[in-house]
């Protein structure tokens, strides 16, 4: 998929998530938190490929760990989100939280990127070291793709015409026990790790 499918998509997931209230957080969210943080890393998986947008501006970054990983390796896996978690919470003193809709529009955005490159033929490595693909190939990766772009744009007025706090999706729904589950999990791990 491309950079500007990408973010119309984050954009996409991060109206979406809030007027599904896929958590209570994300229910309450401020737009101007939300969507800003979903885009700052609707992007970020692509670090591992040294010509994509964000590759070609951070290309000290970029190269490492495209020798690495490779392109769509850890970082567009399950494991990569789990690690982003545990950075921000691990490096955020007590006194000056990143606020919670941020951290949540933030992994919103990654996730995003992940799902939609689900979408192209190549898919991506959800369960990485296992070389497992998982994909649902309805895009075809060519620059300039009029079916990505009327796709990216079409879920972004589903997203505005989504009925807000459908019962399946509200905030006591499944999508806001899992995610609630992941945070806190992370949250457990970090402070038995500073305990230690």
């Amino acid at each position: 998929m491309t950079g500007e499918g990408h973010i119309i998509f984050a954009i996409a997931s991060a109206i979406f998530a809030k007027r599904a209230e896929l958590t209570p957080v994300l229910a309450q969210a401020d737009w101007w938190h939300l969507v800003p943080s979903a885009l700052l890393t609707c992007l970020l998986p692509d670090i591992d490929h040294p010509k994509s947008l964000l590759g070609q501006r951070l290309r000290w970054l970029s190269h490492p760990i495209a020798r690495a990983f490779g392109h769509r390796g850890f970082t567009h896996s399950l494991l990569a989100v789990a690690a982003g978690l545990w950075l921000f919470q691990i490096n955020l003193p007590q006194s000056s939280p990143i606020p919670a809709d941020v951290l949540q529009g933030l992994t919103l955005g990654y996730l995003s990127h992940i799902v939609a490159d689900m979408l192209t033929p190549a898919g991506v490595p959800l369960l990485w070291p296992c070389r497992w693909r998982f994909r649902l190939p309805i895009l075809r990766s060519q620059k300039g793709n009029q079916l990505e772009r009327a796709l990216c744009l079409g879920l972004v007025g589903y997203a505005l015409w989504f009925p807000v706090g459908m019962p399946s999706f509200g905030a006591n729904g499944w999508p806001a026990q899992l995610f609630d589950t992941l945070q806190n999990g992370v949250g457990r791990l970090i402070s038995s790790h500073s305990a230690q």
